[in-house]
């Protein structure tokens, strides 16, 4: 974690310090869009983004912002939203979440349980701003679910326009056990500017001449069409480089508890089994959690971000990706969409399903960046770029797979 001096420039909370009332200033914008880089560090600077410890300059991505956890996690019965007027904690004392667990010295959060944890962040954001929220690619990897809440929120993963107050996490691990501690980031925050009918998408025209350019994805096989004017199609990869290469993983069961702080650390075998190409083909079982790979590679052009869609019942009862959110610059260079692949990560709901290769398995779809650029890069020198390059790969606190 950091202190003040850990970002030039910015400055940390103190104690009971408002936010500045100049905050119009900060999001100021000449057009709708994602903000980027410098918007979301002029943020902090006007204390529109707070934070109980200083903000540390990494956290600040190309187009989003990594969220930390705070001191306490409290197990509760159920999954909740609070509903208009009520906080977070009055639900939290409701569903027996009291008292909080320690996570100073790391904590156990077990599958099966449901856990609410107080960020070190808070918002406050004006009128024609909100918040969209997502697991980070290593949490989503790991099949850990987490979903944003705010005191009053409606809906998961959402920071309404003029929102002013703190945040909190609900983790609900899934297959592992994971091992926690203050400062850990398991998602992240993009904030958008809607003014204008499209609230920051790209248009049907835009969506067209980037896919068309190569911009967005890179096939050896025909484009299919956009769905709806705007929506990317992404097939998934079952054949791979050729026989008996590896196209996949199946998370294995009651395996070891993961420390999410260890960073190439684990082997891989004793959580996972390989899938390797057969007949391009493959038996999701139900509720089981599967890592594939889009057949395409993908790109996001700098003057844009993506999401996936992570469900749609339209391909088939599963979900295919929980962190859902591609930052300015993934899997682009030099013009075109290449070397990079969109990691899936799957689970069949209710019951079994057969994927064929080359099978439609999701759609990205594409923002706007406001003012249209970011002066940072995902994959560039100066940004952690984990998954940049990147083919079917697990979570960074595995090995790579012995040969």
């Amino acid at each position: 974690m950091g202190d003040a001096g850990s970002l030039p420039g910015l400055l940390p909370l103190e104690e009971g310090a408002p936010p500045s009332d100049d905050a119009s200033n900060v999001i100021e914008a000449r057009n709708t869009g994602v903000l980027p880089y410098q918007r979301l560090v002029s943020m902090v600077r006007a204390r529109t983004i707070n934070s109980t410890v200083a903000i540390e300059p990494d956290q600040i991505q190309p187009a989003s912002l990594d969220l930390r956890l705070g001191r306490y996690a409290y197990r509760v019965r159920a999954s909740f939203l609070p509903g208009a007027g009520v906080s977070v904690m009055d639900r939290v004392k409701e569903l027996d979440g009291l008292p909080g667990v320690d996570l100073t010295d790391g904590a156990v959060l077990e599958p099966g349980a449901v856990y609410v944890v107080e960020l070190m962040e808070a918002m406050r954001l004006n009128s024609d701003t909100f918040g969209v929220a997502n697991p980070k690619s290593s949490t989503g990897r790991l099949d850990v679910l987490t979903r944003l809440i705010t005191d009053g929120g409606t809906a998961f993963d959402r920071i309404d326009k003029s929102y002013s107050g703190k945040l909190f996490i609900e983790i609900a691990p899934l297959t592992f056990s994971i091992v926690v501690y203050p400062g850990v980031r398991l998602n992240q925050i993009r904030l958008q500017r809607d003014r204008g009918a499209t609230g920051g998408l790209l248009s049907q025209s835009e969506t067209q001449k980037y896919y068309d350019q190569g911009q967005l994805i890179r096939s050896s096989s025909p484009l299919p069409p956009l769905r709806d004017g705007v929506l990317v199609p992404v097939t998934v990869d079952l054949r791979g480089s050729g026989p008996n290469s590896i196209i996949g993983y199946k998370a294995k069961k009651n395996a070891s508890r993961v420390d999410v702080t260890r960073i190439n650390y684990y082997d891989p075998r004793d959580f996972w089994d390989k899938i390797e190409s057969t007949n391009g083909r493959l038996n999701l079982d139900k509720n089981d959690f599967y890592i594939l790979a889009t057949r395409e590679d993908v790109g996001v052009p700098p003057q844009t971000a993506a999401e996936m869609v992570p469900y749609d019942t339209r391909s088939g009862e599963f979900r295919v990706h929980y962190a859902g959110f591609f930052d300015p610059g993934f899997g682009w260079a030099d013009g075109k969409a290449g070397g990079s692949k969109a990691v899936l990560e799957v689970r069949s709901h209710g019951v079994s399903f057969t994927l064929e290769h080359g099978q439609i398995i999701g759609w990205l779809r594409y923002a706007q960046i406001a003012s249209g650029f970011t002066e940072k890069l995902y994959g560039s020198d100066d940004i952690k770029s984990n998954y940049q390059g990147q083919g079917v790969a697990l979570a960074k606190q595995f090995k790579k797979w012995p040969t």
